[in-house]
């Protein structure tokens, strides 16, 4: 089994869209004109594309506004909220750029802290789950806020902030694997505490409860192997940051910028991958497919 695309391209199109809208609302770089309207339709391609995605992860696409109406209890709906309102901001904040060569701060500070609750918002809709203990942490959020921010320094062209947010990001990418491969075990749920017969003896599953898979397997549980989720690690922390930041530190070039992000972006993606295909949540339990 493995994770679906659609959620891949959806949280890495979309943090680094809105990392880049962050750094644009503060006024960095200091644009106006088509030079402006350049880094916003990147930006603005790389968020809504993200959005777009995401929607074909869903089992009735058509019905995706109703998303809108939970506000209260989903930070799903929080998401779309807050997605729309930076977009709204930030078009306005640029059109300002644009066609009047005016900036008009407090519209982009406001899209820059809209931009980073988005993100923020995002990552609470993993962190919240207790049925995934790899995600319910505080880490979760400062992992995708950190990697939205570094890689949103980096195509912004805010190379020094780059030089400093790259490294912090993979810091935080290596503490959240770190806690994340104890986490089931420690979490203390197992076969015994699902069914609460424990107290009787060992528990283990007779016989497993289906022959063929179904929308659970499908969406629940991945399996990938440890050599393999190593490799990967590396990949990822080589081709995220720190290929990223040694094309910083080398005399600038256009085509050094280039590769930069596009490593930053294969990096990225690579860690996504294992975000949800090492996730564990304990309906495998179920299906005798975890261990703890």
């Amino acid at each position: 089994m493995h994770p679906a695309p659609s959620v891949i391209v959806f949280t890495t199109l979309s943090g680094l869209g809105f990392g880049l809208l962050f750094w644009l609302g503060l006024g960095l770089p200091a644009v106006t004109g088509w030079t402006a309207f350049a880094f916003f339709a990147i930006a603005y391609l790389l968020a809504v594309g993200g959005l777009m995605a995401s929607t074909f992860h869903l089992g009735r696409p058509e019905r995706a506004l109703k998303a809108f109406t939970q506000w209260r209890s989903s930070w799903l709906s929080r998401e779309g909220w807050a997605s729309v309102a930076t977009l709204l901001v930030m078009a306005l904040f640029g059109a300002g750029l644009v066609f009047a060569g005016a900036s008009w701060q407090p519209l982009g500070l406001l899209g820059a802290a809209l931009a980073l609750a988005t993100v923020f918002a995002t990552s609470m809709i993993y962190a919240q789950l207790r049925t995934v203990p790899r995600w319910k942490t505080p880490l979760t959020p400062a992992l995708y806020l950190s990697i939205s921010l570094a890689g949103g320094a980096l195509l912004a062209g805010q190379v020094a902030m780059a030089l400093v947010l790259l490294p912090v990001a993979a810091v935080m990418q290596v503490l959240w694997w770190a806690r994340g491969d104890r986490a089931l075990s420690e979490s203390g749920t197992n076969l015994a505490t699902a069914t609460g017969l424990g107290s009787i003896g060992a528990v283990r599953a007779f016989e497993p409860p289906h022959t063929g898979t179904n929308y659970l397997l499908r969406e629940f549980v991945h399996e990938v192997g440890r050599k393999h989720a190593q490799k990967l690690r590396l990949l990822s922390l080589v081709l995220g940051y720190a290929l990223p930041v040694v094309l910083l530190l080398l005399p600038f070039t256009h085509l050094f910028a280039l590769v930069a992000v596009l490593s930053h972006l294969a990096g990225v993606a690579a860690s996504r991958w294992l975000f949800f295909a090492e996730a564990e949540h304990v309906v495998g339990l179920y299906y005798g497919k975890r261990a703890a």
